[in-house]
């Protein structure tokens, strides 16, 4: 089941926010930049490059994901490891509310999101 609509402007509100203060400088957008979605019943935030032989072509590496489970209340946290494969974040594997998972990652204690 999907978000309703009003959560979807909420949630898009504030992870646009959030992806708003960490992209990088206006001058390199062009080269790498982040985005987010928000669909089913996850958040999904990723970086934006150009194809390394079409920059024309844009690529985009998973961060971090948040995925809402409505029987127990909470956002299951993610990252993507080098097996391309989603694993629950360890240090923090849930959050109360979608503003607590952007705290986490933005603290990013175990350096799993940013590097």
């Amino acid at each position: 089941m999907s978000f309703t609509e009003f959560e979807l402007k909420r949630y898009g509100k504030l992870v646009k926010e959030f992806i708003q203060s960490r992209r990088p400088p206006l001058e390199i957008r062009n080269e790498v930049d982040l985005g987010f979605r928000v669909a089913d019943r996850s958040v999904e935030i990723f970086e934006i490059r150009p194809k390394w032989d079409n920059a024309k072509e844009k690529l985009e590496a998973a961060i971090a994901k948040a995925t809402y489970v409505k029987k127990t209340n909470v956002w299951k946290i993610y990252w993507k490891r080098a097996d391309l494969k989603w694993h629950q974040y360890d240090p923090h594997p849930e959050a109360d509310t979608l503003e607590e998972f952007l705290s986490i990652i933005d603290e990013d204690e175990y350096c799993c999101f940013w590097g």
